[in-house]
C-alpha cells in the first residue's frame, strides 16, 4: 500500500509539470542509467550499482512486455533523457513528420540540436539539468545574443557562447575540468578554453551518440497508432 502511495505521488509530480523527483529513481525505473546526475552517474555512488530494482511493489512473478509496453519504455526513456514534457516530446514528433526524410532520425536530431543538450554535450555543464539552468538565468548567448529558451533549436553555422561575466562559474569551470577525456562529434566545433561551441553541420545518424541506447524505430511506432 506504502508502494502504491509512493508511485502515485510520483505520477501527480509528473502530470503537474516537469518531474522534479529523485532523479536516480527515473533510472531505476528504466533500468538502466540515464545520466541525470553528471559525475555521479560514471562513479560507484551511482545509485544503480546499490540498488537496481524498479521502484514500488516488485512483483514475485516476470511477464513478458508486450509490445506497447516495449514501446512505451523507449519513449518514456528518451523523454527522460532529454528532460522533456510529454507535450513538449509530441510537439517534437510532430515536427520530424513535417519533414521529409527518416522521421526517426529526423527526431533524434531536433533532440540533439536542442541548446541545453550542446552545451551539456560539450561539457559546459555536467548534466542537461544544470545546463538548462545555465540558460534560463541568462548565462548563454547564441550569434552574441542573449538566449533564455533551452529548447532553441540551433542551426548549423550558430556560435554559442558562454556570457563574459558567466566564464569563472565554479559549476562552468569543473565542468570543463572534468570533461577532458570527452571526444568531441565531429559536428561539433568546441574551444573549451574561450567557452565557444558551433555546429557545424546537421549530424547524420551514425554522427549522434547519445550516451544511451536509442531505439527510435519504436518510439514512432508507437506515436504512429
Amino acid at each position: 500500500m506504502q508502494a502504491q502511495e509512493k508511485e502515485k505521488s510520483i505520477s501527480e509530480v509528473i502530470d503537474m509539470g516537469r518531474y522534479i523527483g529523485p532523479s536516480c529513481r527515473l533510472c531505476r525505473r528504466e533500468g538502466l542509467r540515464l545520466f541525470l546526475k553528471g559525475d555521479k552517474c560514471y562513479s560507484a555512488a551511482c545509485t544503480l550499482n546499490k540498488k537496481s530494482s524498479p521502484p514500488g511493489k516488485v512483483s514475485k512473478f516476470k511477464k513478458k512486455p508486450t509490445e506497447y509496453a516495449t514501446q512505451l519504455r523507449e519513449k518514456q526513456k528518451v523523454k527522460r533523457y532529454y528532460g522533456l514534457y510529454e507535450r513538449q516530446f509530441r510537439r517534437y514528433f510532430e515536427m520530424a513528420t513535417e519533414h521529409k526524410g527518416v522521421t526517426g532520425e529526423i527526431l533524434l536530431q531536433l533532440l540533439e540540436r536542442r541548446l541545453d543538450s550542446l552545451l551539456h554535450k560539450a561539457g559546459f555543464a555536467p548534466s542537461k539539468k544544470c545546463a538548462r539552468q545555465l540558460v534560463l538565468h541568462g548565462h548563454v548567448n547564441v550569434n552574441g545574443k542573449k538566449i533564455d529558451v533551452p529548447s532553441y533549436i540551433v542551426n548549423p553555422g550558430e556560435e554559442i557562447t558562454i556570457a563574459e561575466k558567466s566564464k569563472t562559474l565554479d559549476l562552468i569551470v569543473r565542468s570543463i575540468e572534468s570533461s577532458q577525456s570527452k571526444v568531441a562529434p565531429p559536428w561539433l566545433e568546441i574551444d573549451s578554453k574561450n567557452l565557444k561551441l558551433k555546429m557545424t553541420g546537421i549530424p547524420a545518424r551514425l554522427e549522434m551518440n547519445p550516451e544511451i541506447d536509442i531505439k527510435e524505430q519504436l518510439i514512432v511506432e508507437l506515436f504512429s497508432k
